[in-house]
């Protein structure tokens, strides 16, 4: 099928790392997909080759007169220009209109997956991602697993230049600038720790709490550039530890199989602390009490929801958890198979 897929780049790169990930498994699978993008700068780094069945498109208010796929998405709501909405409603055929939701553990997700919005001629359909049979499932390439279980982590790293000395722990991190930094070091300088720090607000807030050398007693950081995609799995799976944030490295940390600790997207009204709520009442479910409850003390610190101190779990139990974890989701439908079936099914 041909596919037309609209992205808003809002303040991250979670919009278009999200949607590089579907149009690119989409393409994967004989799929010819349109990605319409008001910024697709961060291509150049994320995905520097590009995907063969991908075209990136520059968003317009017209998308140049196109005539509308069989397939439309907006992603998070983006809403596609009037005119091509116009074009989709003039069709005999009219495509099938999805708007592909933010991710979220809560349990409304269940009930609102898959539920229709009529606009005249035309119907969008609403498509959940999530953490359970009855949601629209992760984005997962085949084969990704796969890959990540036979990667070498530590000559992955030694041959990037981020090779660990012996006896340190690796741990990366991709944050937003957060009020609970110094209890993070304070946390990490406990034992040897080699932090692998992602660009922006990691590594701007180490610099200025470390100096230029970024070390503090036996902590040393490396500030990473930018990594493509694929490369940034593969970092996930050669850490011990991740802290991760938003929407896209949440998903990877979680197909890596390794204690994350996540940041979530902050909002005004504070509706973050129910989604990360849901999500912990999820993950931790079965853990014993101990370890579960650091889990969330922990986790609340680092989302500034608590002024505790950022301890972490043991990390044999918070291992073995994130691979029970993940292999419970193994046995869902990822969210591009999910995709397809849906799609055709509304045709």
């Amino acid at each position: 099928m041909r596919w037309d897929l609209f992205c808003r780049v809002v303040d991250n790169f979670g919009d278009i790392g999200v949607c590089w990930r579907a149009a690119a498994d989409l393409a994967g699978r004989g799929e010819q997909v349109r990605l319409w993008v008001d910024d697709a700068s961060a291509l150049a780094w994320m995905a520097p080759t590009g995907r063969p069945g991908v075209q990136v498109l520059p968003w317009s208010e017209d998308a140049d007169g196109a005539p509308p796929a069989d397939v439309v998405i907006e992603a998070f709501g983006c809403n596609p220009p009037a005119a091509f909405v116009a074009r989709m409603a003039a069709m005999d055929r009219p495509p099938v209109w999805i708007n592909l939701e933010y991710l979220s553990a809560e349990p409304y997700v269940e009930r609102s997956h898959g539920l229709p919005s009529p606009r005249g001629r035309l119907t969008k359909w609403f498509f959940y991602p999530g953490f359970t049979p009855r949601t629209g499932g992760l984005l997962r390439e085949p084969g990704l697993v796969q890959g990540l279980d036979a990667l070498d982590g530590r000559a992955w790293l030694a041959a990037h230049g981020w090779g660990p000395a012996s006896g340190e722990r690796v741990v990366h991190l991709f944050c937003y600038a957060d009020p609970a930094f110094p209890r993070l070091l304070e946390a990490m300088s406990d034992a040897p720790t080699l932090l692998l720090a992602a660009p922006g607000a990691a590594t701007e807030q180490l610099q200025s709490a470390l100096g230029p050398d970024l070390r503090r007693g036996p902590l040393r950081a490396i500030a990473l550039p930018h990594l493509p995609q694929v490369d940034y799995d593969l970092l996930l799976r050669a850490c011990e530890l991740n802290f991760v944030r938003g929407e896209d490295s949440f998903v990877r940390a979680q197909w890596a199989a390794r204690p994350f600790v996540w940041q979530i997207y902050p909002q005004d009204d504070g509706a973050h602390a129910a989604k990360l709520s849901a999500f912990l009442d999820r993950f931790v479910d079965g853990w014993p009490a101990g370890p579960a409850g650091a889990l969330r003390t922990a986790w609340a610190a680092w989302n500034g929801l608590s002024d505790a101190p950022l301890r972490l779990p043991p990390a044999g139990p918070w291992r073995a958890q994130a691979e029970d974890w993940r292999e419970a989701l193994l046995g869902q439908a990822d969210l591009v198979t999910q995709l397809i079936g849906f799609v055709s099914e509304k045709r």
